[in-house]
């Protein structure tokens, strides 16, 4: 009888934690209680009796009248066994290695591994990416969860390796395979969720076929499903978030995702080609918030290079983000741009620090966010801080030589010159030619007094203004003369090529300074303020500055003007 009763307790709770959200530790605590409340029934029922009566005390053996006997059914033996039995059998299972053995916590981090197209179609290539750079996006948003960045998983792509050793070079507890079996009006995918956690072991697989214009509803279903399934609680925020429909226009999707190929390269044919598609993706979806994210960011590039004139570039930008925010106040992306926008072309500070926090609060795991907000933070010499946000960043994303380029400044600006040139030698690792990370590795040799290495990286970073014979004579002149006449040298010829073509006031000022040409230093700066130089925020940084300029009145008067706080001696 017990052994029945307590069997039906547990199987309710089993069958009604999750739609009634019952702790996940409280069948454990039932069935501890129901095994404690076993000798107790025995005891009971060695004191008492069921009668026909009703409920009696059992008499003492020496009470009993003449050859009156106790007698205990044979059916009742057998029931006492098996409720013994039972118990056990329940404790055993529910403690020791019954159900699912994964409890919260146990999985903190996970990589959703790039797509795999069995569609037989390899020109979707284009949309397979987009989809998996879209799930990241989205499943970026459970707080509770690290989710690796796009760079990194696509590192492993097409390599022979299993998926525990996947999950051990980037440090994660679970991976995520993904498959499109068809692609179409259409769209099936297949998922199969493993942890790797000692042995790898699947925790679960799914299989969805979806209308194309749902896409976005599914993303949702299947960020939620992954959440319940690592045992991840979410917050009212997520949950609001995560159950919110929209459904987009097919035509529009696709020619969103295939401008989402050119965002990366800023030259002015993959912008202009970005811009078209987006154009074409507005004209059938104008209420979808991303489409204006994205040509905020379009118009961005083309502003960074110089491809349009600032005031109609900084007025495209602001009308787009706008619109963006008006559709959708919880896309991360338009508050990420936004914060860009603000630090580095419009030098709002506060403006920039809440866009970077509020995308940052929807899509905790937006490493582009945690990297530049890691810059404004420099910029603002919150060094603790920004070393904290890169530290992070380069956690999400660890074989992204970009992160890994952006946190060596980030090092160098806090003073910690070998831990930055670490950094950018990872990021050459992975990319031998990653123009941004050769110019952090040549600074950090000039701060750490290196100038033979430097100068060698120095050639690289000049052979995009000048020609081979001007590099081989920059070269002569270093071994001959020695770094300073070769600087004066290079300088020079930065002065004729500033009167044939545009060269930021930011490189010049550079330029004059480590030549000891202080006044046409200041002279440059101060035309990096008149031109909003989106480079010039970074002037009071701690050995990205002009340190011999900071008891300069000019110098002062500029950070003042920028509204930023007087760099420390």
């Amino acid at each position: 009888m017990y052994a029945s009763a307590a069997f039906v307790i547990i199987e309710l709770i089993n069958n009604l934690a999750e739609p009634l959200n019952l702790p996940p530790n409280l069948i454990t605590i039932v069935v501890i209680v129901l095994a404690v409340g076993f000798p107790l029934v025995i005891i009971l029922s060695w004191l008492y009796d069921l009668t026909s009566e009703g409920v009696e005390k059992t008499k003492p053996v020496e009470e009993l009248e003449g050859g009156e006997k106790t007698i205990v059914p044979n059916a009742w033996r057998i029931a006492t066994y098996v409720s013994f039995v039972v118990i056990v059998g329940l404790v055993t299972f529910n403690i020791v290695g019954g159900g699912n053995p994964l409890r919260t916590g146990d999985i903190q981090s996970l990589v959703i591994l790039p797509f795999d197209n069995f569609t037989g179609n390899e020109d979707l290539g284009y949309f397979v990416s987009g989809m998996h750079a879209s799930l990241i996006g989205d499943m970026g948003q459970l707080g509770g969860l690290q989710v690796k960045s796009r760079t990194s998983s696509n590192a492993f792509k097409g390599m022979d390796m299993t998926i525990t050793e996947i999950a051990s070079k980037l440090g994660v507890d679970a991976a995520l395979e993904t498959a499109v079996m068809c692609l179409g009006d259409t769209i099936c995918i297949q998922l199969r969720l493993v942890s790797t956690t000692g042995d790898e072991k699947q925790l679960w697989v799914g299989d969805y076929r979806e209308e194309k214009s749902q896409i976005l509803n599914l993303y949702n279903r299947i960020t939620k499903q992954i959440a319940k399934e690592v045992m991840v609680e979410l917050s009212t925020d997520e949950k609001r978030r995560l159950d919110k429909m929209r459904t987009v226009d097919k035509e529009a999707y696709d020619a969103y995702l295939s401008s989402y190929e050119y965002w990366g390269d800023l030259t002015k044919e993959s912008l202009d080609k970005a811009y078209e598609y987006l154009s074409q993706a507005i004209e059938k979806d104008p209420e979808w918030a991303p489409l204006y994210a994205g040509m905020a960011q379009v118009w961005v590039g083309l502003l960074q290079m110089g491809m349009v004139e600032t005031t109609i570039g900084r007025q495209k930008v602001h009308e787009n983000i706008n619109k963006a925010f008006d559709l959708d106040p919880d896309f991360a992306d338009s508050h990420f741009i936004n914060g860009i926008i603000s630090t580095w072309t419009d030098w709002n500070w506060d403006e920039g620090e809440k866009s970077f926090l509020k995308a940052l609060a929807i899509n905790p795991n937006d490493v582009m966010s945690r990297i530049y907000y890691a810059h404004l933070l420099i910029i603002l010499q919150r060094h603790h801080e920004a070393l904290k946000q890169g530290e992070l960043a380069v956690e999400l994303d660890p074989l992204n030589p970009l992160i890994l380029g952006l946190y060596s400044m980030v090092l160098r600006s806090a003073g910690q010159f070998q831990e930055s040139l670490d950094y950018a030698e990872k990021a050459l690792l992975i990319n031998p030619e990653h123009g941004f990370s050769i110019g952090q590795l040549k600074e950090t040799l000039l701060s750490m007094g290196e100038y033979d290495k430097a100068f060698e990286y120095r050639k690289i970073v000049l052979a995009r203004f000048f020609g081979e014979d001007l590099i081989q004579s920059f070269d002569l002149i270093f071994r001959e003369k020695g770094y300073v006449a070769a600087e004066k040298e290079i300088v020079r010829q930065f002065e004729l090529l500033e009167k044939e073509r545009y060269i930021s006031p930011n490189v010049m000022a550079s330029r004059h300074y480590s030549i000891r040409e202080y006044s046409k230093a200041l002279d440059d700066l101060e035309k990096g303020y008149d031109l909003h130089e989106p480079n010039l925020p970074y002037i009071a940084t701690a050995y990205n500055g002009f340190v011999e300029l900071y008891d300069s009145i000019r110098f002062i008067a500029i950070v003042k003007k920028m509204n930023l706080p007087l760099p420390n001696n």
